[in-house]
């Protein structure tokens, strides 16, 4: 049976993972994987802390797009990988990995998602959620100040001198390569089931192909 890869991409704070755990709510469990492209932040352990924080973690160049590749197209063909877990309050790759086995459907989810040509190549379905800026900003806020360890300032600073910039240099511009792209995210029940029906009519299709026609 044909694995499907589904890119989810869109700005930060957007309700990308929302939509994909919805996704995987109404498929079941051992035919959907959710892999994070934030897993797989560049390992800067070798660098001090004080320049990591300095690091832009919204541009392309700080991720690790050659593994992330490699370990899609492993899943897609039906092998297992060792996905990495990234600490983002050190910013460093942990030396613990974790075991993700290949499904039907491999949803991939992460700001950048639709920017690297490579990648976007992979994907059978390509989605962008689009939020408006002042609710992802307070979702980001929110976000990192509980679950990253992050101070309420530093996020702001972070969001008005990096986020914001490469957001309209790279994100906003990525929605075009998008086959559909939902608006206020997770929130959206109509594109949600629209998305579950086109992923069951594939795998249906797949499974009947799989079968010879049967």
């Amino acid at each position: 049976m044909k694995r499907m890869l589904m890119g989810i991409a869109g700005g930060t704070g957007s309700g990308k993972t929302t939509v994909a755990k919805a996704i995987r709510r109404h498929i079941s469990e051992e035919e959907v994987v959710l892999i994070s492209h934030d897993m797989y932040y560049n390992d800067n352990s070798h660098l001090s802390i004080e320049k990591r924080e300095k690091i832009n973690y919204d541009h392309p160049d700080a991720l690790d797009n050659d593994l992330f590749i490699k370990h899609l197209i492993a899943l897609r063909d039906g092998c297992e990988i060792q996905r990495p877990i990234y600490n983002f309050s050190t910013h460093t790759r942990m030396a613990e990995t974790i075991l993700i086995k290949p499904a039907h459907v491999i949803i991939v989810e992460g700001i950048l998602v639709l920017a690297h040509p490579e990648l976007r190549k992979l994907l059978d379905i390509k989605i962008f959620v689009d939020t408006d800026p002042d609710v992802r900003f307070i979702r980001r806020l929110t976000r990192d100040v509980k679950e990253r360890g992050r101070s309420v300032q530093s996020v702001i600073d972070q969001y008005l001198n990096v986020v914001r910039l490469m957001h309209m240099e790279f994100v906003e511009p990525s929605k075009r390569f998008a086959d559909i792209i939902v608006p206020e995210g997770g929130f959206n029940q109509v594109a949600i089931d629209i998305i579950i029906t086109k992923i069951r009519s594939i795998l249906n299709e797949s499974k009947t192909s799989s079968n010879g026609g049967r």
